[in-house]
Formats: C-alpha cells, structure tokens, sequence
C-alpha cells in the first residue's frame, strides 16, 4: 500500500502503511493532515482514517509477510576473535650465532670513535703515544698507569675528543631510533633479527629496547670488556637464549 500525506498544500510520498504507523507514533504527521491511498475517492483527514488513533488500520488490509529471519549458523568454521589484540605471534628464537655476529657489527660501528684522535695528532704526537703505550703496559702500579693515562689524555687535542664526542652521540642517537621503531640495532637489522617482548611478542618501549637493554651494558662493555661481555652472553645458553640484558629488560630476540 502506497500512501499520499498533504498539508498546506505541499504533497508527500508516497509512504508504506508501517512507516506511517511509525510517523503517527513519533508524532511527525498529525491527525489534521491529509492522506490519500489507491481506493479512496477523495483525500480525508489521517484523524478521520485512523478514528482518532494514532495508527491506521485499513479495513481489509493485510500487510506483506515479511522476510524470514536467518538463524545464526551452528558449528561455524569461524572462530571468536577478541578486539583490540592482535594474535599470539609463534616466532623462531635467533641462534646464538646470528646474535653474536650482529653484537659484532655493532661493536665495529664503534671502532672509528677509537680512530677519531689519529686524524688530530702530529708525527711528533705519534712517537709519544707510543711510548705512552708501551709503559702503559708495562706499568707495575695503579699509580704508574693513573698517571700515563693522564699524560695520555692530555696529548690528544681537545678538538678531537669534541670530534669523539659527537660521532658517539650520533650513533646512540641512530640505536636508539631503530631500535624505537623496529626492535633492532644496525647489526641485527643486517643479520635479520629483532628484540621483542619475552611475554606477548610485542614491540618494546624505548626505555626497555634501549636504556635498560642496551645503553647500560654499552656502559659497561666500554668499562669491563671482554669480561661482561662474555658473562653476558653465557645466560643465552639457557633454553629461551636470553642474555643478562634481556632478563634485564625482559626481552628476547627473535628472526625476522
């Protein structure tokens, strides 16, 4: 049933029986406006159809069987799946080996800050620092040595430890954006591995990836190398190969 409304003198429609049924109720259409439907002679008050009510029930009028529900499908192949969590990533633990060559690509990157004062040094300034560095070794107390290191920092010019200075702040400034961003240092992004959460396998936070992991044991390996380095990696024998780092921060590192 295709159903007309008129008011003052601007038509409307056509409308289904239900949907002005609906109006009527929300009060959108009044009792005074007109309506007209095929079988009517004439158009009439909605007030005079419906006998004061606010629905319409046309006599003879019987509405359209309306669709069968679909009832949900049982045994669905389809699993639930939680919002808001991505699914438990089963990713391959990196062998001891591809995360020891990594550490020593990243400890190669180091070497040139090591190289930096021999740009700045004259010939003379060369024969001192090796002499500097022969009775360095062959010191006998803490005094001797104290004392050479001294005679050792003092001949390199100043402008080459503000030289040093800055290349290390530039590589701790590029660890720390990879490592922000992808859970990798320079060397693990060219072996292929990544640093991630010892419990979700998530991506980390910056204080986890970087101060705890690894700004605090590039401290130590500048401080006590080899010795921490080795005692670092000796807990990467145990069954989920973590180092003394990622116990630390708890992390574990895994292949791409």
């Amino acid at each position: 049933m295709q159903i007309y409304l008129a008011r003052d003198n601007q038509q409307a429609g056509p409308y289904t029986l239900e949907q002005l049924n609906q109006m009527l109720a929300s009060q959108q259409v009044m009792l005074t406006d007109l309506a007209w439907h095929q079988g009517m002679p004439e158009w009439k008050a909605l007030g005079e159809l419906t006998k004061g009510k606010l629905v319409y029930e046309p006599v003879g009028y019987t509405a359209p069987t309306p669709f069968p529900e679909q009832t949900p499908l049982k045994n669905s192949s389809m699993g639930k799946v939680q919002l808001g969590k991505k699914p438990t990533q089963n990713s391959e633990l990196a062998s001891i080996t591809t995360r020891i060559l990594a550490k020593i690509i990243d400890l190669l990157l180091w070497l040139p800050a090591a190289a930096i004062p021999s740009f700045f040094l004259k010939p003379d300034q060369f024969n001192q620092l090796s002499d500097i560095q022969q009775k360095m070794q062959s010191a006998d107390t803490s005094t001797q040595a104290v004392q050479l290191q001294q005679e050792l920092f003092t001949l390199i010019p100043i402008e080459a430890w503000k030289t040093m200075f800055v290349y290390i702040i530039i590589m701790l400034g590029i660890q720390a954006f990879m490592l922000a961003k992808s859970g990798q240092s320079i060397g693990k992004k060219l072996t292929k591995i990544k640093i991630v959460d010892a419990e979700n396998g998530e991506k980390i936070s910056l204080m986890r990836v970087f101060t705890l992991r690894s700004f605090i044991f590039i401290i130590l390996n500048m401080l006590f190398m080899p010795l921490i380095t080795i005692i670092d990696h000796v807990f990467a024998l145990s069954e989920k190969r973590q180092t003394l780092h990622d116990k630390l921060a708890k992390t574990k590192v895994i292949k791409q």
